[in-house]
């Protein structure tokens, strides 16, 4: 079947896919946590936040589309094909069985769970994840009715729960907001751009943008044209969703974290929340809302990590690639939700920015004429500077080499990346004109 466009129904499904695809577990902690610590300020934090959490994610899903290939290396096969199976595959395995995944399953268990337990230790945190990833193999080894079960079945009931929990607090709220914290004080923009980087959505976004790609050409639409259009109205669709909970989480935490007791973080500040408006009830909304946001977002990981490792070893069949992700995700689950943050953080400050400014180049591609030079160079230099970054959130950047990093701009607001891969890419067009012009 071959068809030009899909139907107003098709193309809000396959964008209620891609929302929540997107919408996992950092999502849901995330914004309230910001907008306690933004107060006042939270408008700006936010703006920052939806920028790097919602625009950025966006722009690597039209990123994908645009190339037509459903390759994940075919950007960053623009650098060097040694460097897209490298980076491709650390950052498979980022959003994948090392940390995007287990995360789901530790933050559904502490959020979601342990509320409701007398006693809180290893072994019940073994029997959830057991039947959790139980549940995300099955729904992973069926990629085909993918749509069906999560966009037109489990999204819609999230967004139910989220909707009374979120008109609660916007039309009762408990307090009104207070005085910001930390570096939401001075710099409330920049660090919630940087606080989107948490989310891991823009990561994500080159192996999204490939079920999306896929999921409308099951439709019959293989015109490049016609499968642009679509993936902006979905993105569209899936943009306004992220973009209207985040907002509303974000000011759930702003007005009403304050009068609720002690936090850690912003999954406690959304039980205290749901318990204050709701009670037990609540929490046990609560609970849906989590679990349910965090197995899409752990299929769609899998099923997209187990296509890739399928193509570079077709001798191993995807069901097994989809049991042996699922279980390695399984045991690096019980590690722990701090565990896991601690690991992934110096790996994510050092792969986010690298995405970045290959999504950039994508969309900047015909500016100046697709030249090799041009990403080689920005994304070389960036790579330098975020290797820096992800040392240093470790505590293993040498001294002299953090105080070399700290001269560079922008690096108090830990975007020190930005200017070198503006060097990096200016170098790049210089360099390959000036080869241009001695072979003419």
């Amino acid at each position: 079947m071959n068809t030009s466009t899909l139907s107003t129904k098709q193309i809000f499904f396959i964008g209620l896919m891609l929302f929540s695809l997107f919408f996992g577990a950092g999502n849901l902690i995330f914004p309230p946590f910001l907008g306690y610590e933004a107060g006042e300020n939270f408008w700006f934090a936010m703006f920052g936040f939806l920028l790097s959490g919602v625009g950025l994610p966006i722009l690597g899903v039209l990123a994908i589309v645009y190339t037509g290939s459903d390759d994940a290396e075919a950007i960053s096969k623009r650098v060097h094909p040694l460097f897209a199976t490298l980076f491709t595959t650390l950052t498979f395995l980022a959003i994948g069985p090392l940390f995007a995944v287990p995360r789901t399953a530790a933050v559904s268990y502490e959020i979601g769970v342990t509320p409701f337990l007398d006693t809180i230790g290893a072994f019940s945190l073994l029997v959830f994840s057991l039947l959790y990833f139980a549940i995300v193999y099955w729904l992973a080894a069926t990629p085909g009715k993918f749509i069906d079960r999560i966009g037109k079945i489990i999204t819609p009931f999230l967004l139910v729960v989220l909707a009374i929990l979120l008109f609660s607090a916007i039309f009762g709220p408990l307090g009104s907001f207070t005085a910001p914290t930390n570096v939401y004080d001075q710099f409330a923009f920049f660090s919630g751009f940087t606080e989107g980087y948490l989310t891991m959505d823009t990561i994500a976004a080159f192996v999204f943008g490939i079920l999306v790609l896929e999921a409308i050409r099951s439709q019959g639409v293989n015109d490049p044209i016609h499968t642009r259009k679509i993936t902006w109205k979905v993105s569209i669709i899936a943009a306004l969703l992220l973009s209207i909970i985040y907002t509303g989480l974000g000011y759930l935490g702003a007005v009403n974290a304050n009068v609720l007791g002690d936090h850690e973080n912003g999954g406690q500040i959304l039980q205290l929340n749901a318990f204050e408006y709701f009670g037990l009830p609540g929490n046990v909304l609560l609970a849906l809302a989590i679990i349910l946001a965090c197995i899409p977002t752990a299929v769609g990981l899998i099923a997209s990590c187990a296509r890739y490792f399928n193509r570079w070893f077709p001798s191993v069949s995807y069901r097994l690639f989809v049991f042996i992700l699922t279980l390695f995700s399984f045991f690096i689950a019980n590690m722990g939700l701090d565990t896991l943050i601690s690991f992934s953080l110096p790996v994510l400050t050092f792969i986010y920015p690298i995405i970045i400014v290959l999504i950039v180049l994508a969309f900047t591609h015909n500016l100046f004429g697709g030249r090799t030079a041009v990403y080689r160079y920005s994304v070389t230099l960036t790579a330098i500077v975020s290797a820096m970054d992800g040392l240093d959130e470790a505590n293993l950047l040498p001294y002299f080499l953090e105080e070399l990093r700290m001269l560079l701009p922008l690096s108090q607001l830990d975007l020190s990346w930005v200017v070198p891969a503006l060097v990096g890419a200016a170098i790049g067009y210089l360099v390959s004109r000036k080869q241009r012009n001695h072979t003419t």
